[in-house]
C-alpha cells in the first residue's frame, strides 16, 4: 500500500471511529484536519508512525507544519523516501539495496 493510500485510509478510519464527517474537496485543497478535531488528528498521526515506521512531528529536523491534506501527504511521502534511503531500500521494488563493491586500490 503506498503512502497515500495509507493516510487516506486513516483519515477515513478515523473520521467513522470519532463519528466525524470529513470535508469532500480535492486533496490539494482540503485543510488537514478538515472534519477533524485534534484528537482525531493526534491518532492518525500515532497509527501512521505504527503503520510506516516515520514520525515527521518528532524529527530531529525542522519541518513546515502542513496546511493541505496534499501537503501532509508529501510531508510523510519525503520523510519515507529519505527513511528507506537511510536503511537502504529501493523505494520501487522495496528491495534491500547493495552498496557497490569495493576493490583495494592499487599503488
Amino acid at each position: 500500500m503506498s503512502v497515500r493510500s495509507t493516510i487516506t485510509s486513516q483519515f477515513q478510519q478515523v473520521a467513522i471511529e470519532q463519528e466525524r464527517t470529513l470535508a469532500v474537496v480535492g486533496w490539494a485543497e482540503a485543510g488537514v484536519q478538515s472534519g477533524l478535531d485534534s484528537l482525531s488528528f493526534a491518532i492518525i498521526v500515532a497509527r501512521l508512525q505504527d503503520s510506516l515506521g516515520i514520525d515527521p512531528f518528532s524529527a530531529s529536523v525542522a519541518i513546515e507544519f502542513p496546511v493541505t491534506f496534499g501537503d501532509f501527504v508529501r510531508l510523510y511521502e519525503n520523510f519515507a523516501k529519505r527513511r528507506a534511503l537511510a536503511v537502504g531500500i529501493d523505494q520501487r521494488h522495496g528491495l534491500p539495496v547493495r552498496a557497490p563493491a569495493r576493490h583495494p586500490r592499487r599503488n
